[in-house]
Order: structure tokens, then sequence, then C-alpha cells
């Protein structure tokens, strides 16, 4: 997999919106839910202005986490924000303890504050399909003010950028195709191939508007073979390319499986072959200071092999 990051310059487009705010009217809410189409796995962002694309979103996940799954984002101006706090009045009456008028002023002293500084309040993220998501989103501010050309402890970083992009990548879970196919015999070579892998290139960006995107790319190199039995009872063969060698008549047998015992002694009579395809990664230009192991997803079939049976007869004379 190759990993490319492009950053853009430090301007946001969009407002954020503080932890329990509702949204603006005229405002979606929280944006950024991890993969589209309803596929949920991987990463699912919450009150984050994260956009997450691409054609790596709609197969397997290999259930990479984030080393951190809450963070900061740069959010409103300092006048943006207080005309949001001034608008909820309602809600910050219905839901704070013991509300008074003096005290909801006192609120959004902090705000009225900010007004005329350069600068913005950061508000914090977090992955909802991490299961340490919400605790960690529950221990940052609320909000952050945060003069220009600077990020906050726990701010978003274009390392976590491409951390949300990975999380997010998926690749097909494919079908393994074997030539013989519904039954192999002793010494007789079994052909290996994958069917349904679709492209071999899938890649998922990860974009915070205005401000920075990453993008992750993947590229399937390698297939890896497993018998499903010792090294005594079968002979294996992977040079086999990005998806195996289907069967061809005359071809040369250079993918898959020559199974040396019968399988009768086995678990339910069959050895289980696993096909596992290996999807590369690296970072390009060194944008982040480490490296990511391949993605893998292997898919398991049944083959029953059996002993090759002949007939002899004797000619009358």
């Amino acid at each position: 997999m190759i990993i490319k990051v492009v950053v853009a310059g430090l301007l946001l487009l969009a407002p954020g919106l503080a932890p329990g705010d509702p949204a603006p009217q005229g405002d979606s809410g929280a944006r950024g839910k991890g993969f589209q189409h309803g596929n949920t796995r991987g990463v699912r962002l919450q009150n984050s202005k994260i956009i997450i694309t691409g054609t790596g979103l709609s197969g397997k996940s290999d259930g990479y986490r984030l080393k951190r799954p809450c963070w900061y984002e740069p959010g409103r101006d300092a006048a943006d924000m207080l005309r949001t706090q001034e608008s909820v009045r309602d809600w910050w009456f219905r839901f704070t303890e013991n509300p008074t008028e003096e005290k909801y002023q006192e609120f959004l002293k902090q705000f009225r504050d900010k007004i005329g500084e350069e600068g913005r309040w950061w508000a914090p993220a977090y992955n909802w399909a991490d299961p340490n998501g919400l605790s960690c989103w529950i221990g940052l501010e609320p909000f952050v003010w945060v003069p220009p050309g600077t990020t906050p402890p726990g701010g978003i970083t274009i390392a976590e950028l491409v951390e949300i992009a990975r999380a997010a990548l998926t690749v097909p879970e494919p079908k393994i195709e074997l030539n013989p196919d519904a039954k192999s015999y002793v010494n007789l070579p079994t052909w290996v191939w994958l069917s349904g892998v679709g492209e071999t290139t899938r890649s998922v960006t990860a974009t915070l508007p205005g401000v920075m995107s990453a993008t992750v790319t993947a590229t399937l190199e390698d297939i890896e073979i497993d018998a499903g039995t010792t090294a005594d009872r079968a002979e294996v063969k992977e040079d086999c390319g990005p998806t195996g060698k289907p069967y061809a008549k005359g071809g040369e047998f250079t993918c898959g499986v020559r199974y040396l015992r019968a399988s009768i002694d086995q678990p339910r009579d069959v050895y289980e072959l696993t096909v596992t395809s290996v999807w590369p990664i690296e970072v390009e230009d060194d944008v982040v200071p480490f490296a990511y192991d391949p993605v893998e997803v292997g898919v398991t079939r049944d083959v029953p092999v059996g002993e090759v049976q002949s007939t002899v007869r004797k000619s009358g004379r």
C-alpha cells in the first residue's frame, strides 16, 4: 500500500461543534462518519468535520485501531463562537444544573473575551467505533482557544489524519477458486487463484476541509498459501502474482498445492486450505515517521483429497 499525503493551507472553511452543542440552523451536525454506504467498520467519526471518501471503504477491515481515538479539531473564530453560544441559550438553561442568568453570562464571558483576537476555538472529536473513543473524548476540554499558526496539545496532526485514513481502509474478501474444484487427488496439482478481488488498487482519503488531507492507497501484490497440513503431506507452490494462477490446460503449475497424502485421516476428512491476500504498506516521501505492517486478509476452503484408484484386468487367452 502506498500512502500519499497532501497538506493544504491552514484555512478553515467549516465551523466546528463543541461537545453537546446542537447543530445551528442550516448546519448538518457532526460530519465525517467513517465508512460511506452504511458500512461502519474501522472508523466512525463523531463531532468531527473530517470527511472520509474513496474506493477502499466497502471491503473487509483488518481491525486497525487509531493510536489515539480522540483529538481536537480547529473550529469557530471568536465572533462565530460567541454567536453560536448565544443562540443556544434555551438549551443551556435546560441542561445546566441550577442555571441562573448570572451563571450564563459568566459562561459567555470566556467567548466575549476573545472577540478581536486572532485565533480559533478548537473542539474535541473522536472515533465512535473505537471502544475507548468516548471515554477519551470525555477527558478533553469542551473547547480550547488556539492562536493562529499553532496546534494545541492533543490537536489533530497530519500523522493522525494518515492514521484515520489507514483505519478506514478496507480490502476485498475474495473467494478461493480451485482446479480440480470439488475434490483433489494425491499427487495431482491443485491450481489456486482468487475471484472477486475487483480492482487491485484501493484508496481512502481523510480530509479536514480547508486544513489538510491524507490519502492512503493500497495495491495488492501477492498471495500466500497455507495447505492446512505439514510439509510432508503437501507441496506448496507460491509463484502466484497478485491473485493466483487460474488453471490453463498445458500450462505450467506454479501456484497451488500438490497434496501427497489423502485427507481421510484428517478432521472432517478434508484439508483446510487458507489463501491470504497481502497488501504491503509504504509511506510516500516519509511524511510520517512510522511504517505500517501489510494489510492481510485470509479466506479458507475445505479440500477433500482422495487416492487415485486403478483397476488391473487380466487379458484372456
